[in-house]
């Protein structure tokens, strides 16, 4: 559930309408709402009570300092995939602890770093990365801490471009030559071997293929036991889908629903600490992106509805094709129904944020508040066409703070010379 909700005909993120925040602030603008982001962190927490675990927050979701803060208070650890990632945690007060890095291209400058911080694990995606890992950590004379990603071979039955678990994807290293690379790992004189990690693709509608690659990683768990190599973590990333709003969408299994899925797999492996790396599922609906109708258009075929927000402030329609819902932010039954394009002043046809949407006639100055935009909304954002990013604002009961200020023209262009 979330904490956006008409109070009468006015849409609320908890105890403040979203009218005000867009007068006071503007649009367009993300909000999120604090009591969603904890509700949701804490009813995954409790799906794994009785196993001992951690919870990793995939930063790419949502890398918003105040966001991360809240989380990291209530004792989520992050999962990152970038230096840029590891400092936003340290600044936003993560434990290095509870600090896994994941990533295909790590670089030696974030080795380092990652190093010095003292995080839990390095998920080591390939032969190259490990040799360089131990060179790296050679040289400042310390030990590294590696879980071998392992790529299972399992569909995710997800959209093929966040299907990240299949030998077709560039992510981890075959199970079939797991083995290998672990026997190197814990022959370097660098690398201390701690764990095992999976991730096989982001919103997973169904629990079958987070069991599959259970079953595949609690096999060979086995198998370097008696290679005498013994592991601390099994890490089975992230990837629980949420929904959003269409009609023909499966409904995704719910935190219990995966934390009893999960239970299953890893019931051998008590010894072991389960780690688990949700991103969606706890930022992605805790969040809007609230926008201002400009204009309305027809032609002979189509309807349109050009609003200030654009595929630079939210990608994902036009990367994915994927749908948001929409409301409006204040709603009128009076208005007769019609069926219109969501679109944005990018100049590109691709700059629709929602397609043949039934909604109240809609007139220049409304507002329109895009759905489930908590997760890889802001993260994604970008100045394509010199469109300034938007502001950030975190709801907390009756109150609001803004957490990133809206960029302006100067800071656009404050690094070019």
């Amino acid at each position: 559930m979330n904490h956006f909700e008409y109070r009468g005909d006015d849409l609320f993120c908890e105890g403040v309408p979203l009218s005000r925040i867009a007068d006071e602030v503007g649009t367009p603008t993300y909000v999120y709402s604090q009591a969603t982001l904890t509700r949701h962190y804490k009813v995954f927490d409790d799906a794994l009570s009785g196993m001992a675990h951690l919870i990793c927050f995939s930063v790419k979701a949502n890398s918003n300092l105040s966001v991360l803060r809240l989380l990291f208070s209530l004792g989520a650890g992050a999962d990152i995939v970038s230096g840029g990632e590891l400092f936003r945690c340290l600044e936003a007060g993560a434990a290095p602890k509870k600090i896994v890095f994941s990533g295909v291209g790590k670089t030696a400058g974030e080795m380092r770093r990652a190093i010095e911080a003292g995080i839990l694990a390095f998920n080591v995606e390939s032969r190259d990365e490990l040799e360089l890992l131990d060179r790296v950590a050679g040289e400042m004379k310390a030990v590294a801490p590696v879980s071998i990603r392992v790529n299972p071979d399992v569909d995710a039955e997800t959209h093929p471009y966040i299907s990240t678990g299949m030998k077709k994807n560039k992510f981890g290293i075959p199970a079939t030559d797991a083995a290998e690379v672990y026997q190197r790992a814990a022959d370097l004189a660098h690398i201390e071997v701690v764990g095992i990690d999976c991730h096989i693709g982001s919103q997973l509608t169904k629990t079958s293929p987070f069991t599959d690659a259970a079953d595949r990683l609690v096999e060979l768990v086995g198998t370097l036991k008696q290679q005498g190599i013994g592991l601390r973590y099994i890490d089975i990333g992230g990837g629980l889908g949420i929904p959003y709003g269409q009609e023909e969408e499966p409904e995704p299994p719910s935190p219990a629903q995966y934390g009893e899925a999960v239970r299953r797999a890893l019931g051998g492996l008590s010894e072991m600490t389960l780690i688990c790396e949700p991103g969606r599922v706890i930022v992605g609906n805790a969040g809007v992106l609230l926008t201002r109708v400009l204009y309305g258009k027809a032609n002979s075929v189509k309807e349109f509805t050009i609003v200030d927000a654009a595929f630079n402030d939210l990608m994902r329609p036009a990367l994915y094709g994927s749908y948001h819902p929409i409301r409006p932010v204040h709603r009128d039954a009076s208005r007769a129904m019609f069926v219109t394009d969501i679109v944005g002043p990018i100049c590109e046809s691709s700059d629709v944020l929602g397609r043949d949407r039934e909604l109240h006639r809609l007139a220049a100055g409304d507002l329109l508040a895009i759905g489930a935009a908590g997760a890889y909304g802001f993260p994604m954002a970008s100045n394509y066409n010199t469109r300034p990013r938007p502001a950030e604002v975190l709801v907390d009961g009756d109150a609001y703070k803004i957490v990133r200020r809206r960029e302006t023209l100067d800071q656009l262009i404050e690094n070019e010379l």
